[in-house]
């Protein structure tokens, strides 16, 4: 008799011949809207790359064409992902496009808000210099809690409900959403510590003490991306349920091990 890992039951389900009854055939305009809105931070991130290679200066540092290119570039591929991914979700259809919307608003300002202070040559975040700069880095702070209310919200409902999707692909999203749980957290804790250096006068120090940090948040954003694009890939090949279940699961336990150990590197030098 096989062991439940090996032959778990409801991963390797089939999706259902019919779409859900919440979930309606084809590409929704709120949908088109959030993948050219993705689409449209991606580019943004390859132009401040060109602009990064035609005016130089530092790669890192509080003050970097790095920010644009790295912010855009992540926000509009997460902003692509999450819409994706969500679809395998059983949610209404309302509420969801609800959260998109505000998802997608959220990933702008963000951006937006980045790209003026990279213009400006001066910090995006923690930079209470001026009264400006303090409600530029006050409104990203928001918007960063925005975030993580959005991304629970999902990610809760991932667990609630097991999602739709070929085989593996339930584990790929409630393991994407629970990845990205650690990424939300790590960026929380690098603006909550800087906040309190800054308010206590060490604004250098502040800028210093988000590294630690910086590999396990890059490292953990992504998995929401790369779980369920590689279960999606894998449903395209005439492998076996059982087989394509177990190639996700191993990149599950690869992805975890990643950020177990940028983990463990952030402990160890914060």
């Amino acid at each position: 008799m096989p062991s439940p890992l090996e032959s778990p039951p409801s991963p390797l389900a089939d999706p259902p011949r019919n779409p859900p009854a919440n979930r309606p055939r084809g590409v929704r305009p709120a949908e088109r809207l959030c993948h050219a809105t993705g689409a449209l931070l991606v580019l943004s991130g390859l132009v401040h790359l060109v602009v990064f290679a035609v005016d130089g200066g530092p790669w890192y540092g509080p003050v970097s064409w790095r920010k644009p290119v790295t912010f855009g570039l992540s926000f509009g591929l997460t902003l692509i992902a999450v819409v994706q991914v969500t679809s395998y979700l059983r949610i209404g259809e309302r509420l969801r496009t609800a959260l998109l919307a505000v998802f997608a608003a959220d990933c702008v300002v963000e951006v937006g808000g980045i790209t003026l202070q990279a213009w400006r040559r001066v910090p995006s975040h923690l930079d209470m210099e001026t009264p400006f700069d303090t409600a530029v880095s006050m409104m990203l702070a928001v918007g960063g809690g925005v975030l993580v209310v959005l991304l629970t919200v999902f990610a809760v409902v991932s667990f609630r409900r097991r999602p739709d999707g070929p085989a593996g692909m339930a584990l790929a999203v409630r393991s994407g959403f629970a990845v990205l749980l650690v990424a939300l957290a790590s960026g929380a804790a690098m603006i909550a510590r800087g906040v309190v250096l800054v308010r206590t006068g060490h604004q250098q120090a502040a800028y210093d003490s988000t590294a630690p940090l910086k590999p396990l948040h890059a490292v953990s954003l992504h998995a929401v991306l790369v779980l369920p694009a590689l279960a999606w890939l894998l449903s395209r090949t005439s492998w076996s349920e059982r087989t394509r279940w177990r190639i996700v699961a191993a990149a599950v336990g690869c992805y975890a091990a990643a950020v177990a150990a940028a983990g463990v590197w952030a402990v160890l030098t914060y």
